[in-house]
């Protein structure tokens, strides 16, 4: 009996361990390099706020996407311009932020968010990048997902 006990309790933890915090790998499509490019034009994302409650206190927090995706970049040296200037065009990416669904994982779920890469002056797709995120709270989630989908991107 203490053996079959033994055997669910295991099985019991596997099944746990392997749904809760698994993040699926990120992926990045590209067109071409993002080498030549100097500035970046983000466009404008509004400010998403979420809430979760611990013991009787909510903490809120709150994300704006576009706000993360520049300062990851102005840490990589990309320039960023407040708006599209067509002396800049050949050395200028657009990037275009959106969700792009949400999984079931375990005791909570993930936010998938992806950023698309369009060059200026073609406004050909350079690339893409996908990522999860989990975290407290869905503005947690997000921010996880942009900073893991620019990391992935630029650890290629």
């Amino acid at each position: 009996m203490k053996t079959f006990h033994l055997w669910i309790s295991i099985i019991l933890s596997a099944i746990i361990f392997n749904s809760c915090g698994t993040l699926k790998a990120p992926t990045i499509i590209k067109n071409e390099s993002i080498e030549g490019y100097k500035y970046v034009f983000i466009t404008p994302t509004k400010e998403l706020s979420s809430s979760v409650g611990v013991n009787g206190m909510t903490t809120t927090r709150s994300v704006n996407p576009s706000d993360i995706i520049a300062g990851e970049l102005i840490k990589r040296g990309f320039i960023i311009i407040p708006e599209l200037k067509s002396e800049l065009n050949d050395k200028t990416l657009i990037i275009n932020y959106g969700e792009s669904g949400r999984r079931n994982n375990g005791f909570g779920y993930t936010i998938e968010v992806t950023l698309q890469f369009i060059s200026a002056s073609s406004n050909n797709m350079v690339c893409t990048c996908t990522a999860e995120g989990q975290g407290s709270t869905e503005a947690d989630d997000i921010r996880q997902a942009i900073r893991r989908a620019l990391s992935s991107l630029f650890q290629e």
